[in-house]
């Protein structure tokens, strides 16, 4: 999986959100707010390019305490909401 290059990670009064970049994108208008954990996780799936949620999910449990388990279910369930609001390739 890739992200769509299109959305960007910014800071907004303190709160990470993603949003539509670019001219094509003005009537697009999506924004989703990310906790930080989930932040941390989009700018790893951008830093390994071609991701999985095995590869994700083995990166959180190296930078959060966090089972295996928890992660793989953890990242599961973000994966799927990225794919769901259309931000994957």
């Amino acid at each position: 999986m890739k992200l769509k290059e299109k959305f960007v990670l910014r800071d907004v009064c303190g709160k990470k959100v993603l949003m539509a970049q670019g001219l094509q994108s003005i009537d697009d208008g999506r924004v989703m707010s990310l906790s930080e954990s989930a932040a941390w996780l989009w700018q790893e799936a951008q830093r390994q390019g071609d991701f999985t949620v095995d590869s994700l999910a083995k990166s959180l449990c190296e930078e959060y305490d966090i089972t295996p388990d928890d992660a793989q279910r953890d990242v599961d369930e973000l994966v799927t909401a990225w794919q769901t609001a259309g931000l994957l390739v």
